[in-house]
């Protein structure tokens, strides 16, 4: 049994701490909350190396139609955007009573 874990952990990859970030980061932005108020706040956790953090920022800050506030009282940084122009139209739902095809009769 000792061997199969070895051989598991041996081919688990590593994550780099700036990877292991843009996912913490990305799947906050991308939580249906966040979506949905088109605002989160993120916060600088101890494990975020100084490097990645200003790097993480720096590519946001480079990405059209986000608004960046840094958060001086905590750190943490803000980030606001607007819907884009799909968000913006209602979706269009089939109506049950549209006949595609005249019936067979």
């Amino acid at each position: 049994m000792a061997q199969q874990t070895n051989k598991k952990e041996a081919g688990a990859v590593q994550m780099s701490s700036m990877e292991r970030l843009t996912m913490r980061v990305s799947s906050m932005i991308n939580h249906p909350i966040a979506q949905e108020r088109r605002e989160v706040r993120i916060h600088r956790l101890d494990t975020d190396g100084e490097m990645e953090w200003n790097e993480i920022v720096n590519a946001i800050l480079e990405a059209d139609g986000i608004d960046l506030t840094h958060n001086h009282e905590d750190a943490s940084i803000t980030l606001r955007w607007e819907p884009s122009e799909d968000d913006q139209k209602p979706a269009q739902v089939a109506d049950a009573f549209d006949v595609e095809e005249p019936a067979p009769f």
